[in-house]
Parts: structure tokens; C-alpha cells; sequence
């Protein structure tokens, strides 16, 4: 398994590199201190910081560290984000990246748990009971919730949560501003009044609205595996209707699970982005949407990268639990 990882992993890093690639020259298309500086600037000025910020060096034809796009690969493949950001003068892109992880981590992982687990259970349950009034109740509810826009949702539930909650019951359980890290605090503290207070409602957000996609998808997959011969077996032989749908049903199902669910990291840490800037939580999604704002081009660059080998990464995770949940998947 581990030769699989590896090679596997080695067939990505031209992938990866071109994807840096990819971004350093759109980002040049036009002149990135232009962009940051603004059409009033002089010529002068234009030039001192294009020296400021190193982009009189040459793009590719040179030595690694010599070139742009050399030493912001090496910087990138030995973790050293040390070069200033544009944007913040005295703080380097690696300070707003380790400042950016966590908020984004206290808002993904949660959502994308409680999705996947409420979701394949809807769908265990909906594939179980196919055809009748609660499955089509299930479905119902599944297409509304994908049919109604998230910014909807954000501004209902902050009307709800934060507004009208607190107007009933006179306690404001949710805010919808300010984000207090974990080293401010205790961890005690955060995790029982601080990430309760800040996170828990926009986590409940995007459960509601990622479970509408999750359900449908997953309902198709088990309807699919509740015609196969096994069940048709399993329940000849005795077995529950509980032990069909979690010992067998879901068991089988479990390939294009993993499938989405290892897929979907990457988009749901960036895809937080408008749950990020209306809750003014300030994770990796709000951060890289004020660096393309303010023309901060080494936020852009090494957030980029970040992603891209999320994602990359994630995919290779899904190839190495194949083989761990389903014996007949070999990797070689």
C-alpha cells in the first residue's frame, strides 16, 4: 500500500507544480504592483516596489532561488511561507495561514461530519422504505433544501438564531460576529461556550444545506444496492431490516461514500467562504476572497497552493480507503 501512496504520489507533484505555474502567471497577466498600487501611482513608485517585492526578477530562466517561480516552489515543498504579505506589513503569508487553519478546520470537520452521518442515515432509511410515504416525504425535503440559494439560508438563520431567539427567550445563544481563538481561552472554555457561540450556528447552516445534495446522492446509491442479490439473500435468511440496512446495505455502499465525502474536503474549507464572511469568522475562504480584493498576491499564491494539495491529497485518501473498506479493491 505504501508503494501505491508513494508512486501515486510522486505521479502528482508535476501535476502540482503546474498548477503553481498555472497561478503565478495569472496572477501576472497584469502588473501585480499596478493592481496594488492603483492607476494614480507613479512610475517611480511602481518600480521601487516591484524591487520591494522582488518581481524585477526573472519569472522561470534562472536558478531556482533566483527565479520567481523557483524559490516559491521550493518555499512551497519545504512548508517556509516566510515572504511579507502586501496587505499586512510585518506579518508573513505563514502567520495569516496558521492564524486562517484553524477557524476554517472549527468549521468544516464539524459540518462535514454531522452532513455525512445524518445524511446516510436519511438515505438508509429513504432507500429501505423506496416507494412509500416516508421516502417520498424524505425526497420532498431533500429537493427543497437544495433548491433554496445559501445566502437564504444565511440570512433566515441569522434572523432566527441571533435575532428572534433571543428575543423569545431573552438569551442570545449565537452570534453573528467575532471569532474567538482557542489561544485565547482555554480549551474547556472554547469548546463549551466559545465555538458553541460562533460556529455552532453557521455549522448548522451548512448542514442544512449540503444535506438536501448528500441525500439524494447517497438515496440513489443505497436504492441501487437494495436490489442486489446479497439483500435478497440476507433477508431470506432472517436477518433484520436493521441488520440489512447497517450490515450489509451500507456496508457495500460504502466505495462512492468515500468517494464524496473525501472529495468534498477541499471545496466545503473554501466553499465556507460566505458562511466566513457574513459571521466575520476569519478563516482560509474570507481571507484568500480580502487578499484578491486588496491584490495581495503571496496570499493568493500560497493559499492556492494549500488547496491544490488539499486536494490532491484527498484524492489519494480516497484510493487508500477503498482498499481498507472493501476487500476486493487492490492496490498495486
Amino acid at each position: 500500500m505504501w508503494t501505491y501512496f508513494l508512486r501515486r504520489l510522486l505521479y502528482n507533484v508535476p501535476v502540482f507544480i503546474g498548477i503553481l505555474l498555472l497561478v503565478m502567471v495569472a496572477l501576472r497577466v497584469r502588473d501585480p504592483v499596478y493592481a496594488y498600487l492603483g492607476k494614480n501611482a507613479s512610475a517611480d513608485t511602481i518600480e521601487a516596489k516591484r524591487e520591494e517585492f522582488g518581481l524585477t526578477r526573472p519569472f522561470i530562466l534562472a536558478t531556482p532561488m533566483e527565479s520567481q517561480f523557483g524559490s516559491f516552489v521550493v518555499q512551497v515543498f519545504t512548508l517556509d511561507f516566510s515572504d511579507d504579505s502586501w496587505d499586512h506589513p510585518g506579518e508573513t503569508v505563514g502567520d495569516i495561514l496558521g492564524r486562517c487553519i484553524g477557524p476554517s478546520l472549527a468549521l468544516s470537520i464539524p459540518a462535514l461530519v454531522l452532513t455525512t452521518v445524518i445524511s446516510v442515515i436519511i438515505s438508509v432509511v429513504a432507500a429501505s422504505f423506496r416507494g412509500r410515504l416516508i421516502d417520498q416525504s424524505l425526497v420532498i425535503a431533500a429537493v427543497i433544501g437544495m433548491s433554496v440559494s445559501f445566502l437564504v439560508y444565511i440570512i433566515f438563520g441569522q434572523y432566527w438564531g441571533a435575532y428572534l431567539l433571543p428575543e423569545i427567550t431573552g438569551y442570545k445563544p449565537f452570534a453573528i460576529n467575532g471569532y474567538t481563538h482557542p489561544s485565547e481561552t482555554t480549551w474547556w472554555e472554547y469548546i463549551t461556550y466559545h465555538w458553541p457561540h460562533h460556529c455552532l450556528l453557521p455549522v448548522l447552516i451548512s448542514v442544512i444545506v449540503a444535506m438536501g445534495y448528500d441525500t439524494r446522492f447517497y438515496r440513489a446509491v443505497m436504492v441501487e444496492e437494495s436490489g442486489r442479490d446479497y439483500i435478497t439473500t440476507a433477508r431470506a435468511k432472517g436477518a433484520s431490516q436493521i441488520q440489512v440496512m447497517f450490515g450489509h446495505m451500507l456496508k457495500n455502499a460504502m466505495i462512492p461514500i468515500i468517494t464524496r465525502v473525501v472529495i468534498t474536503i477541499p471545496f466545503l474549507i473554501m466553499g465556507s467562504f460566505l458562511l466566513e464572511t457574513y459571521f466575520t469568522i476569519p478563516g482560509m475562504g474570507r481571507q484568500l476572497i480580502l487578499a484578491v480584493e486588496h491584490a495581495d498576491f503571496p496570499v493568493v499564491q500560497a493559499f492556492t497552493a494549500v488547496l491544490a494539495a488539499i486536494y490532491i491529497l484527498a484524492n489519494l485518501l480516497t484510493d487508500v480507503l477503498y482498499a481498507l473498506v472493501d476487500p476486493r479493491v487492490r492496490l498495486s
